[in-house]
């Protein structure tokens, strides 16, 4: 057979398959984690905002033993903004990067009172044009905090959406795309939380527990017990430079 009369696979028939298994996945995520949802403790918006900076690098368990004190005495941006940077760097040391963070939730709290009376603002340009917040975070706040339709892109999200071929990128901006594409974007939020859930529980890193995998099914990689050494680095603290 020639070249020019060579069948090919329709594009269109492919990406129709490609969003009937992400939508499979997305329901198979639900029904093995129905209520997941942000592990990190907030009460506003505020303290969603603080605590996703500060877990960077840092897991939301060792986050959230920090985070009360922090916020029972600097309860809100005004405070923090004039809290002394010696003091904040001692009581989230815990998180590591403890100087980068402290300046960065200390300058983001000055931003926030000055350039919208002290109220966490609800896109994503103003959001990313604050200190230390980058994409992932404002898209975590938005998500989760104002529950408009975000995908947020950390380690967890980029690792399984890789091995469960929703996307070939290591961009964390490509990713999002590809997900945004794959799913209604009322699914997106739950849709990240669960990965999120499954991956610290079952598709880990270096040894994914296949065996007990409630996405077998539909997991091309089943048993492949890790990904490629790029997509499995830990991931740079993009966000603390306004970047991630």
């Amino acid at each position: 057979m020639s070249r020019a009369t060579k069948p090919t696979v329709p594009r269109r028939k492919s990406a129709l398959a490609r969003r009937s298994r992400a939508e499979r996945i997305a329901t198979l995520l639900e029904e093995t984690y129905p209520d997941a949802t942000c592990e990190l403790n907030f009460a506003n918006p505020w303290q969603l905002l603080v605590a996703t900076i500060l877990s960077a690098q840092c897991t939301d368990k060792m986050v959230n033993q920090v985070t009360p004190a922090l916020f029972e005495q600097f309860p809100d941006p005004p405070s923090l903004a004039r809290a002394p940077q010696a003091r904040i760097e001692h009581m989230i040391r815990k998180t590591g990067f403890y100087s980068q963070k402290a300046k960065a939730i200390r300058a983001c709290a000055k931003h926030v009172s000055e350039q919208f009376g002290g109220r966490v603002p609800q896109t994503m340009e103003e959001l990313t044009s604050l200190q230390g917040v980058g994409r992932k975070t404002a898209s975590v706040v938005l998500g989760t905090a104002f529950r408009q339709p975000a995908v947020f892109v950390d380690t967890h999200v980029k690792r399984l959406t890789y091995r469960l071929a929703l996307t070939r990128a290591e961009d964390p901006n490509e990713i999002e795309e590809d997900v945004k594409r794959l799913l209604p974007a009322s699914e997106w939020t739950a849709f990240c939380h669960r990965l999120i859930h499954h991956g610290r529980r079952v598709c880990f890193a270096r040894n994914p527990e296949c065996e007990s995998c409630p996405l077998a099914s539909v997991c091309p990689r089943i048993g492949v017990r890790r990904s490629p050494r790029s997509r499995e680095k830990s991931p740079k603290i993009r966000d603390l430079t306004g970047v991630g």
